[in-house]
């Protein structure tokens, strides 16, 4: 009975996952088509790529954006995993579908002769959308698949990585129009989006790390290694007020491994004692090199 209430309650959460994330990439897609793409502004990650394409030549954003995706995660299988393909194929064709129904609909701005106040809206709108899809364990690909893949080969950040492919497609709009004023626009569309996705993800940080207090340590620490695909330490410690050997498993994961690895202890352990705690920065296998 209580295997069955388990997987009853997995397959709920799963379902409430995916359904997040559409709703996200709803957001995501009405902030880019009804309030970027008809000002010109050119904002951060694929989605910029393709806005740049659409500009320069008129295909579609959603053609551009799923044909780059998919061509990056056959070149990134193998050193991205099988899990992140899946949910990356998955978030790409609900996006790509989404921005190509709505970029029709919209031809002009919705608030007329006010591009400042439609960059801000879409941003807010954006950020907030792709901020729903990480904290849900979606993946949009895009830029974060370029840079996992530099990552593998240059002792240069992920995130590092990421923000130079943004501010190389923002800045190369300055190609097509011959405006300032547009990059300045998308500069300020990658500030609030950044900002808008991490309070969605209540976090300022990318790390965090777990201490977790379980007499079911070894089950817990089984599935964080194969579910979550995080390493687990297990420490010795004693309890000075039953003076007891108890221990203590000490997890350090990316902010977007949270929600997986709350689930996979409640699943274990309801009565776990945990603490979790933001890093500024976590480097070795696995995370950010040494500088």
């Amino acid at each position: 009975m209580q295997l069955t209430q388990m997987s009853k309650t997995k397959t709920w959460m799963h379902a409430r996952d995916y359904v997040m994330i559409v709703f996200g990439l709803l957001l995501y897609s009405l902030g880019l088509t009804a309030f970027l793409l008809p000002e010109k502004i050119v904002m951060g990650g694929m989605a910029g790529i393709g806005s740049l394409v659409y500009y320069a030549s008129g295909i579609p954003v959603a053609f551009t954006v799923y044909g780059i995706n998919i061509l990056l995660l056959i070149l990134a299988f193998k050193h991205v995993g099988k899990v992140f393909v899946i949910r990356t194929i998955f978030g790409t064709t609900v996006m790509s579908l989404l921005i190509g129904l709505m970029q029709p609909l919209f031809t002009a701005p919705i608030v007329e002769a006010q591009p400042f106040m439609n960059a801000i809206i879409g941003a807010l709108l954006c950020g907030v959308g792709i901020g729903m899809v990480f904290i849900h364990n979606g993946s949009t690909g895009g830029t974060d698949i370029i840079a996992a893949l530099v990552n593998q080969k240059k002792n240069v950040s992920i995130g590092r990585t990421m923000l130079y492919c943004d501010l190389l497609t923002i800045s190369s709009s300055y190609l097509i129009f011959h405006s300032v004023d547009k990059i300045v626009y998308g500069l300020i569309v990658l500030v609030i989006v950044s900002n808008m996705c991490d309070m969605v993800i209540n976090s300022s940080r990318r790390s965090v790390q777990f201490m977790i207090f379980s007499q079911k340590y070894e089950e817990i620490a089984n599935a964080i290694n194969t579910n979550a695909n995080r390493g687990v330490t297990l420490l010795d410690a004693t309890g000075w007020y039953t003076k007891q050997n108890v221990k203590i498993l000490m997890v350090l994961a990316r902010r977007t491994d949270s929600v997986t690895i709350f689930r996979i202890i409640k699943s274990i352990d309801p009565n776990a004692l945990i603490s979790q705690a933001n890093v500024n920065g976590v480097y070795g296998n696995g995370f950010d090199q040494i500088k």
